[in-house]
């Protein structure tokens, strides 16, 4: 259970980190489209694991990479646009959310 900090915490990032993707997509994510669909952080919110899809690549697994490589640069950006309400900027960690194609399985398997 998280608490309310938390939640407030995690969705400013989720919307920071956002733009930033949007901002990287023209150099660093050429052809592939970013969304932040669910951001967790540690109860001291040192720690944040940050849930993306991948849309319009076929290889959603080397945008991760190119993303993990580009840590801090988006770990520097995100610190400018939250220093007035963060103390610390979390520590990034990247993971594919495949929650999208886990419910077109399901759906299909429903109709079947």
């Amino acid at each position: 259970m998280s608490s309310i900090r938390q939640q407030k915490v995690a969705r400013l990032l989720q919307r920071d980190l956002s733009e930033i993707f949007l901002k990287l997509r023209s150099t660093h994510l050429e052809g592939c489209m970013v969304s932040v669909t669910m951001v967790r952080i540690s109860p001291d919110l040192s720690y944040a694991k940050i849930y993306c899809s991948l849309f319009g690549s076929a290889l959603p697994q080397h945008y991760l990479e190119c993303i993990q490589a580009n840590k801090n640069i988006i770990r520097k950006e995100l610190g400018i646009r939250v220093k007035k309400q963060l103390r610390i900027v979390p520590e990034l960690d990247f993971y594919i959310d495949d929650s999208i194609e886990y419910a077109s399985k399901i759906d299909e398997l429903l109709k079947k």
